[in-house]
Parts: C-alpha cells; structure tokens; sequence
C-alpha cells in the first residue's frame, strides 16, 4: 500500500515527528508513505532518511506528482489547498483529512472547503481536537489516534550511552529545566521568561535549556527580551539540536534530576510531553486538555493552574527538590508512555484503518488486492 501525506509545513514540531514514527512502523507493515511539503522550516533532517519527501510550491509539479504515483490513500494535514490539488489531478482513491491545528480559527480555512472531495475520515490527535473539529463538521466521522513515539529510540539511556560530546552540557550541581518548541505566541515563550526571573530571584541551582526556535517567527523577540532582562546566565539559548540528539538532551536532564517545562497556551497533541517521558523525564505543565490527557498528574509529572506563573514554579520544585518524587514519576512515566503510547500501539490503529479503506476501495473498483 502507497499513501502520500500532504502538509505545507516541514517543520521540527510534533506533526512531522509523529509521522516520522508512523512513517518507520508503517513500512514494516507493508505501507510505504511518501511526503508532500510547500515550504521548509528546518524540518528536512526529520524524514529525510525515513521517506521520500517532496519539497515544492509550483501546482503543476504537486499534480503531476499525484498522477504518476498511484496512491491506494491521499492524507491531508491542515492543507486546504491540497483538495484543489488533488481535484485537479483527478485522484479517485480515499482522501483522509488529518485536523491538527488547535486553534479554531486557523483550523477552519482548512475544513471549510473540498472542492467536491468527500473526505472518508478525519483524524484527530485527542478527543480535545474531537470536540473542537466537531463544531466545525457533522457529516465526516471523526476518528482519534493518539501520536505514538519510538520506544527503541526515545528511551532512558544508560549513563554510558549519552553523547556527552555534543553541547549541551551539564553544569555542575545544577537541575536542568527542558523547554522545547517554536518561539511563537502559542508555545508561549513570555510565561518562560517570568518563570526563570521568579527563579533567578530565590535561587541559583537551576538551569533552563531552551531548545529550538532557530526559524521561529518571534525568534528576534524573545532574544531581545532574554538580553533586555539579563537571564543569558539561567536560560541557555539552544536553537538547533538536531532531532537525532534528543535523547541524549533528556538523558542529560534527567541525569540532573530535572524536568521538562511546557508554557504553551494550546495544543492538539504535544510530541515533546510523550518524548520526555519515554525518556524518563517528568513533565510540568498546564492542567490543559489534551495535556491533562497525556501527563498524568502527581504521577507522571505537574500540572500547575492555567498560566499562573507561581503556581508553575511551585510545582516544578515539587520536583526538582525531591529526588525520590522525581525518581517516582520518572519511572511512572517509563511504565505510561509504553502502556499507552508507543508506536507499535497506536499506530497499528491507524495501519489496520488505512488497510480496511485499501480493502473497501479495491473491492468498490472491482481490484483484487494482493495481500
């Protein structure tokens, strides 16, 4: 079975990375996936050596790609263009519609219209983006399928094991606080910047790695402010870790006894959460859904009230200043992240779902399938 997903961003985030995962089960199991990407945001490095990938803006050459690759599934992520794509090339297989995007607003333009396509499904990441794609259509079944993580990769690395070759590297007789993601409004960097002064002002045994950013649209912004409020000292600024070497970076926090920070305002799923606890690194983070969904809390890591900057602070030294809590949850989360959200789980949902529409198609054109 070939199925070519369509997204118009190749970024770093949590979409491409679970598709990467996806991408390395399905061919196990006889699905090749292909890539289609309008723009790059430093996010090549991710699929390159799982998938062919194509990179292109210029219309004629997305529909001659569809043409001349007979794909058994078509899966669009957040791409409203793509139907006229799709439309223009004349495709007749099943098109799925994948809703990511958290926001209602952003997300509407890519449901709103597809162009005499009749999606046969859309998928969704929680049941927080059921409930929300849910106000925007009634007519498509919506399905959720949770993002899985490679358990062979994204796992606590023994001591012996961790790149400590490589920056970052740990300072002596600190905690690392992780913050990982885009500098954006919606991952929320200004609360970080208020989280490491309220730090900086009680205490001098923390760091906190920034990683990412290096193509984010408020990248100026926040380097601005870092400087302007003097934390250089507290926040060290990391904005290309390649995705190879996140293990070794939550290796590295978690050998400090430390946790993972997420400020952001809003999300679909959250990659990062379920990368960080496979590794054995607690989360703290707001008692959002579908956070709440992923991080159990006072089991796997924290969640602190909406955005309240002392509440998040409390709580990751309800972490950081207990070892056994920290050694506690960092196991917890081990034993979580397998049971509910390793690949080969949630991914064989998808697989077998994709399988039963390839079955579905060959049968309503009269194809005998080969499997």
């Amino acid at each position: 079975m070939k199925v070519l997903i369509i997204w118009r961003l190749l970024t770093v985030g949590g979409v491409n990375a679970g598709w990467r995962n996806r991408s390395i089960y399905f061919k196990q199991h006889g699905i090749q996936t292909e890539f289609l990407y309008t723009t790059d945001h430093g996010g090549l490095h991710i699929m390159q050596d799982v998938a062919p990938v194509y990179l292109t803006k210029d219309e004629k050459t997305i529909i001659k790609i569809i043409k001349k690759n007979n794909y058994d599934a078509i899966i669009v992520c957040d791409t409203g263009s793509a139907f006229k794509w799709i439309q223009k090339a004349n495709y007749q297989g099943p098109v799925i519609v994948e809703a990511r995007t958290p926001e209602l607003i952003k997300l509407k333009p890519h449901l709103k219209k597809f162009r005499g396509i009749q999606p046969i499904s859309i998928i969704v990441p929680s049941d927080y983006q059921k409930r929300l794609v849910s106000i925007l259509t009634d007519s498509i079944p919506i399905n959720v399928i949770y993002n899985g993580v490679d358990t062979s990769f994204f796992r606590p690395l023994k001591n012996i094991e961790v790149d400590n070759e490589n920056s970052p590297t740990l300072p002596d007789n600190k905690k690392i606080i992780g913050w990982i993601g885009r500098l954006d409004k919606r991952k929320n960097w200004p609360m970080l910047i208020e989280i490491a002064k309220l730090i900086k002002s009680e205490r001098d045994d923390i760091e906190i790695w920034l990683i990412g950013g290096a193509q984010s649209v408020q990248r100026e912004e926040f380097k601005a402010k870092w400087e302007e409020e003097q934390l250089t000292d507290i926040i060290k600024w990391f904005p290309v870790i390649p995705y190879q070497q996140m293990p070794h970076i939550y290796a590295k926090i978690r050998q400090s006894g430390g946790c993972t920070l997420a400020t952001t305002k809003s999300e679909s799923f959250g990659n990062t959460f379920i990368e960080s606890m496979a590794c054995g690194v607690p989360v703290v983070a707001s008692n959002i859904m579908p956070i709440s969904e992923i991080v159990k809390h006072g089991k796997t890591g924290c969640l602190f009230r909406g955005h309240n900057v002392q509440d998040a602070v409390s709580k990751i030294y309800k972490l950081l200043d207990h070892p056994s809590t920290q050694l506690r949850m960092s196991k917890s989360s081990i034993i979580h992240i397998q049971e509910n959200f390793a690949i080969q789980k949630v991914a064989n949902t998808y697989s077998q779902l994709l399988k039963n529409i390839g079955e579905k198609d060959n049968r309503n054109t009269g194809e005998v399938s080969s499997s």
